[in-house]
């Protein structure tokens, strides 16, 4: 099969290309899926270069880069309550592939009015969103104010709809008009990070009071607490826009706001204690059966793995909204699957 393989870290991201090698190996109990699309992930371009705290442990080279996808399911066991044929999504390292093995708790079903490609926009960030926002960290309730930073990417545009659907009202910071509209297009109030002292518009649009909790996937702590009320929370999910360096918070403002950091590993969780990561699911497709989870798929076409750098490339410098999502073969269930799905 054709896949994107990390043998060594790379320097610059047009060092990648898709190479031929063995279809993955499936241990009993695990699906064999024919990956139709996969997601393109900040995280997809910190494992690329060897930036990610994961690549310290269970992380190293070789391995298949990409984290998230969909598929159609190729091989199930015959206890598995997927039967071959299934649409899925879902998350699982070695995504930028013609094939992925996983277990059956690392994927979904694609709801019947969703293409694959939505599907995979989706992905994992709406459970992380949940997770961070929900009963298990953030407790966001009615009436309550979240703003979400890096509101236009695909982490961030899952946190504002979470957030809206567990009653809360939402500020978005983007940077850019385009950036923006889509925000907006959420239902979210937005500011532009890149005008001076954006964080007094942030103010102005609560009232002054500032907001509840910040969910913040960019690494700005600092900045955040300028907006958030006394006793407010702060849910750390990521760095996206630190590009390794780590911010240094001055620690007395968080004592004069009173503020609670609470940093969130979606993944660590899962390790830790996947019963919960298992609840978190589950309300996140309830969300998504009640149609307050949408897609939103950026414009460009990426089109086979070969096209996988350009994507990354494209993360990298900005440009995406929403979530980068590369085609890898055709999404018929049937297409390329008669003939070779089966049951063990």
């Amino acid at each position: 099969m054709k896949a994107i393989l990390i043998d060594h870290w790379v320097k610059s991201l047009s060092d990648l290309s898709a190479s031929t090698i063995p279809s993955p190996p499936c241990g009993t109990n695990k699906l064999r899926i024919r990956v139709t699309h996969a997601a393109i992930t900040h995280v997809d371009l910190l494992y690329a270069q060897g930036r990610h705290q994961n690549n310290r442990r269970h992380v190293k080279p070789p391995f298949v880069l990409g984290t998230e996808f969909a598929g159609v399911v190729l091989c199930a066991s015959r206890t598995s309550s997927f039967r071959p044929g299934t649409r899925v999504f879902g998350f699982g390292l070695g995504s930028f592939a013609e094939e992925i093995c996983v277990d059956e708790l690392q994927v979904k079903p694609v709801p019947q009015r969703w293409t694959n490609a939505e599907a995979c926009a989706v992905g994992g960030s709406a459970a992380v969103a949940y997770g961070a926002l929900g009963d298990g960290c953030g407790h966001v309730s009615a009436g309550q104010s979240v703003l979400v930073l890096g509101a236009s990417g695909g982490l961030g545009v899952a946190a504002i709809q979470v957030a809206q659907a567990l009653g809360a009202t939402v500020v978005g910071v983007a940077g850019g008009s385009e950036k923006e509209a889509v925000v907006k297009s959420l239902g979210a109030k937005s500011v532009n990070y890149r005008h001076d002292k954006w964080q007094e518009k942030v103010l102005e649009l609560t009232g002054g009071s500032g907001v509840d909790v910040i969910f913040d996937p960019i690494g700005a702590v600092e900045d955040g607490l300028k907006c958030l009320k006394y006793g407010g929370k702060i849910l750390v999910i990521g760095f996206a826009a630190r590009e390794g360096i780590m911010e240094k918070v001055s620690m007395n403002k968080v004592l004069l706001k009173g503020a609670s950091v609470i940093g969130y590993r979606f993944g660590e969780q899962s390790r830790r204690n996947p019963a919960a990561t298992s609840a978190i699911w589950e309300s996140t497709m309830a969300l998504i059966s009640q149609n307050k989870i949408r897609p939103v798929v950026y414009k460009q076409v990426y089109g086979g793995l070969d096209s996988v750098p350009k994507a990354l490339q494209d993360v990298d410098e900005r440009k995406i909204w929403g979530r980068a999502v590369v085609s890898v073969s055709e999404e018929d269930s049937l297409n390329g699957t008669r003939g070779r799905a089966t049951r063990l």
